[in-house]
């Protein structure tokens, strides 16, 4: 199977802003250093809405991004945001061409 593409939009909510920017940077710290099969883990802001950010993954397939999710980083974020988001899109995209 070729590389999978995650593109993951989340949007805060604003009072929490601050405190969840700060989990996401150290998402993609560790994600980074310590996930196997992560060919590129990228983190952006939307230069249009303060609360709103967005990862563009390169993973070398399924399994490893399966990993991913069960990583103690992984799940500290997921943990921590609940009640802190407006909404997370995730879409996992596979190249055609």
């Amino acid at each position: 199977m070729d590389n999978i593409t995650v593109v993951a939009n989340i949007q805060i909510k604003k009072e929490f802003v601050s405190e969840v920017y700060e989990v996401l940077v150290e998402l993609h710290k560790k994600t980074n250093e310590l996930d196997e099969g992560c060919i590129s883990y990228k983190f952006h802001k939307d230069l249009e809405k303060d609360n709103s950010f967005t990862f563009i993954e390169v993973w070398e397939n399924i399994e490893f991004l399966k990993l991913h999710s069960q990583k103690e980083h992984f799940k500290k974020f997921t943990d921590f945001i609940e009640g802190k988001i407006e909404s997370m899109n995730v879409q996992k995209l596979e190249q055609v061409k």
